[in-house]
């Protein structure tokens, strides 16, 4: 049983020190915001993760996980995680700040050795500079070490990706650090062996490596579902064909409506700021964020292509389906869906939105919006629409009754953000689809009926599959 200071009460830190109190260790979470720590001495989250509340509430009950705002905590400890905020600062740069503040005041209780833990995301070069930083404010003149251990929790399976992580990064250059994280790690990884000892510099960059990769793949495809558009090919089949390749493998190989979040859009451009600094040429982390950005308007674009011949979309009810950046959370950092709202605000659409999570931060964030209205369900945000546009693809998104959604709207057309429904059976539905990188339902259901011989091809025309004024309840 060691003594684990976290300091951050935020997404990382909260869900590594739950994780690390749930296997038998004594953990205190450190913040400074007290209404933060006040809430969670009374179990209220700050943030939606599944699983985490009930974590919080069976180690705060078996005390093995405390809040508190005081750094006096410190004393004692053998190992301090950093796992504050490293927002974006000046020209794309992290800054640095609150991880300067919490090494400083951890410096200033040390009584013993300790092990400094770094799991904010930061350029290379930081846990280097906060040894010195550690150095010059120590009040009793201890030893200790600074490591490197990245964070690769995902949102939305944040418990599983801590509880059995895919691996652990330790960047160090004291054995004896290792050693003991080591030990502190082996608790995670009884059936398999994934911890990886590395040079701290090393460690510091694989964060961001890691995070550009999958940013790179996501705009790849986004990008290649362009090219799909214009010649008629289907980015999901394309998507198969390619994932076939045991060295491309499938994940992170879906096209979509943009990604964003608290991670990659930061983390793209600190690594871009990082490389301007040392002045090396990195056009390629440029056009990620050029392809990301252009395809968070992708679906904006198609909405207003469809409405061109229909009066434009001024005037039209867009429903809207989820709005986190990602499902199984309430973060709506960088959202694809804001982007979108804020786009068909501006053409005169009125808006009706809804998620099964993030409706408390949508309605913060897009307060005093004449033109939104915020539902109670998907069924509800239907009602009367002239379109509906899945942005985040929850699951209960995919077993909607489709009948039911059809009859209660006042047009048909569909636009999927995350290809989750089947083109054809769409169409066959009776809904005017239209998805990311995929062939138009009207063409490729009369391409297909045509490719069959069957008579039936003459009865799909535009008026049967595209009935907007004539479509009744």
């Amino acid at each position: 049983m060691t003594k684990i200071i976290v300091v951050g009460v935020g997404y990382v830190g909260l869900v590594t020190g739950t994780c690390f109190a749930e296997m038998g260790h004594n953990v205190t979470c450190i913040d400074i915001d007290k209404s933060k720590i006040e809430k969670l001495k009374k179990g209220t989250i700050p943030f939606y993760e599944p699983g985490l509340k009930e974590l919080v509430e069976r180690n705060q009950k078996e005390k093995r996980l405390v809040f508190s705002t005081d750094y006096e905590e410190v004393k004692g400890s053998e190992a301090c995680f950093i796992a504050v905020g490293t927002p974006e600062g000046e020209e794309g740069r992290a800054d640095l700040s609150q991880v300067e503040a919490a090494a400083i005041s951890i410096a200033q209780k040390l009584e013993g050795y300790a092990i400094i833990v770094n799991k904010s995301t930061v350029p290379v070069g930081t846990v280097k500079r906060l040894k010195l930083l550690i150095e010059d404010h120590l009040i009793n003149k201890v030893p200790f070490d600074v490591v490197s251990c990245p964070e690769f929790l995902k949102e939305g399976s944040a418990i599983d990706d801590c509880m059995k992580p895919d691996r652990i990064i330790i960047g160090s250059d004291s054995e004896k650090a290792t050693r003991i994280l080591q030990h502190l790690y082996s608790s995670f990884t009884v059936n398999h062996d994934r911890v990886l000892v590395m040079d701290i510099e090393s460690a510091e960059l694989t964060k961001y490596a890691s995070n550009a990769m999958l940013a790179t793949r996501i705009s790849f495809m986004n990008e290649l579902s362009w090219m799909c558009e214009k010649v008629g090919a289907n980015i999901n089949t394309v998507r198969k064909g390619m994932s076939g390749d045991h060295r491309i493998g499938y994940h992170f190989l879906y096209a979509g409506a943009g990604y964003g979040g608290s991670c990659f859009p930061k983390d793209i451009r600190s690594l871009a700021a990082l490389a301007r600094d040392l002045n090396c040429k990195t056009p390629l982390l440029s056009a990620i964020e050029e392809i990301n950005e252009k395809q968070k308007n992708r679906l904006s674009e198609k909405i207003s292509d469809y409405f061109a011949s229909k009066g434009n979309v001024r005037g039209k009810t867009v429903a809207i389906w989820g709005l986190s950046f990602k499902p199984n959370t309430d973060d709506m950092r960088d959202a694809p869906a804001l982007t979108l709202i804020h786009s068909l605000i501006k053409k005169g659409a009125n808006l009706r939105l809804y998620d099964p999570i993030a409706m408390g931060n949508a309605k913060k964030i897009l307060e005093d919006q004449e033109k939104i209205r915020f539902c109670i369900s998907e069924y509800q945000a239907a009602h009367n629409a002239d379109a509906i546009v899945l942005v985040t693809e929850w699951k209960q998104f995919r077993f909607v009754n489709l009948k039911t959604i059809l009859s209660k709207m006042r047009g048909n057309a569909f636009f999927d953000g995350r290809n989750q429904y089947h083109p054809k059976e769409m169409a066959t539905k009776g809904f005017r689809y239209f998805g990311m990188g995929v062939p138009e339902t009207q063409t490729a259901l009369l391409n297909e009926l045509r490719s069959i011989g069957t008579k039936k091809a003459s009865r799909y025309d535009s008026s049967r599959l595209d009935h907007d004024s004539a479509h009744t309840r």
